[in-house]
């Protein structure tokens, strides 16, 4: 009896200890899975951004393919040229220069190659051009059309904001003036 006792002791020990192996095992598979799950998730998430930055790419390469067309040729500008008819031809070929400029630092911004505060500070030596100033009052309609509450839309307020500042400023040290909006996170 004391041998079966002890048999059935060990054969019970041995039990838990499997069942105690196998629950381990089963749920060290289950962190494995959940593990690989999270991997792949996050290569898909950086394709995806991969995808988008490739797409804006090209975007902004055909933008400029486009507005050099409209630049080199009056007659294809007549196309996209929504500035008064008072403004000279010549102005307006500027204007689609300088509407190439800011489209160029905005992609650079969504791009991740110039933080808030770097667009803002090349826009503000921008803003230096009279003929970029003009340009930007020219185009207010062009901004007032957009979607208010898409990122191009805030960035152009911003850049109002900082044409306001420059304007008001009693300074000629205009590299220093101009203050971010606080309530501009990135």
């Amino acid at each position: 009896m004391v041998t079966q006792k002890n048999a059935a002791g060990r054969f019970s020990s041995a039990a838990a200890g499997l069942l105690c192996a196998t629950a381990m095992l089963t749920v060290a598979a289950r962190r494995h899975r959940l593990e690989a799950e999270r991997l792949q998730i996050r290569r898909l998430e950086l394709e995806e951004l991969t995808s988008q930055r490739q797409a804006r790419t090209h975007q902004q390469r055909m933008h400029w393919e486009l507005l050099s067309r409209a630049i080199d040729d009056p007659y294809l500008a007549t196309v996209i040229d929504t500035y008064d008819k008072s403004i000279p031809a010549e102005k307006r070929r500027q204007f689609f220069y300088a509407n190439a400029w800011y489209t160029h630092l905005l992609h650079l911004h969504w791009a991740g190659d110039l933080d808030l505060k770097e667009w803002y500070s090349q826009l503000r030596e921008f803003f230096q051009s009279p003929v970029f100033r003009e340009y930007w009052e020219a185009s207010r309609h062009m901004r007032a059309a957009l979607n208010q509450s898409s990122d191009e839309a805030r960035l152009g307020r911003i850049a109002d904001g900082l044409v306001e500042e420059l304007d008001e400023a009693a300074t000629d040290e205009w590299w220093v003036v101009g203050t971010l909006p606080d309530d501009t996170t990135e």
